[in-house]
């Protein structure tokens, strides 16, 4: 595996990343411009804002996808280290996107995406994390959160070392983008999954 392959595969997965699916299906569905619809982020959660599930269900679709596309084509077409350079240059396109200067997402489908496609039992026990915290709070972020706090533990667990510290690179990111909704958690104004605002 030469560096070029991993300059391309790295260049490949952030433009893959940088596809803004939330964007793209509130213009296909008439929802307007999502950045001017409540949180004003761009994925599957605001979305949701807008009453559309199907739009919000197809953006999680793409959103995610996107994750795990990246990190199956490099895997397959370079090998498993790419795989992982894949999956965070895929997660750094969504949060900062080339067709959107720079404004991206929270990252959070990217992220379940992308560890589905390293690690499948990895994948899905965060999912099962996210959801069980979703179900129980009905806080997207929160969710959100505590799924990306333990996804480090379960690679370790289920997959290997070198994924864990990965992955941990990731979880950092997915709170940095979430920094607003930690200081809104705390102070009991963050907005509830299905409210609008």
């Amino acid at each position: 595996m030469t560096l070029l392959m991993l300059i391309v595969t790295a260049l490949v997965a952030y433009l893959l990343g940088s596809i803004p699916f939330g964007i793209v299906m509130a213009r296909l569905f008439g929802l307007g411009d999502l950045r001017q619809i409540g949180s004003g982020n761009i994925g599957a959660t605001n979305v949701l804002r807008t009453g559309n599930k199907l739009a919000a269900f197809l953006t999680l679709l793409g959103d995610s996808g996107k994750g795990a596309l990246a990190v199956i084509l490099a895997r397959l077409l370079v090998g498993e280290q790419a795989a992982g350079i894949a999956g965070l240059c895929a997660m750094l396109g969504h949060l900062y996107p080339i067709y959107l200067r720079f404004k991206g997402g929270k990252g959070v489908a990217t992220f379940l995406g992308t560890l589905l496609a390293l690690s499948l039992p990895v994948g899905l026990l965060a999912c099962a994390t996210w959801l069980l915290v979703a179900v129980v709070t009905r806080y997207s972020s929160l969710s959100a959160l505590v799924a990306a706090l333990m996804a480090p533990i379960y690679t370790a667990a289920f997959y290997h070392l070198h994924g864990a510290i990965l992955v941990l690179v990731l979880t950092a990111l997915i709170f940095y983008k979430h920094r607003d909704n930690i200081a809104r958690l705390k102070a009991g104004t963050e907005t509830k999954i299905g409210k609008k605002g």
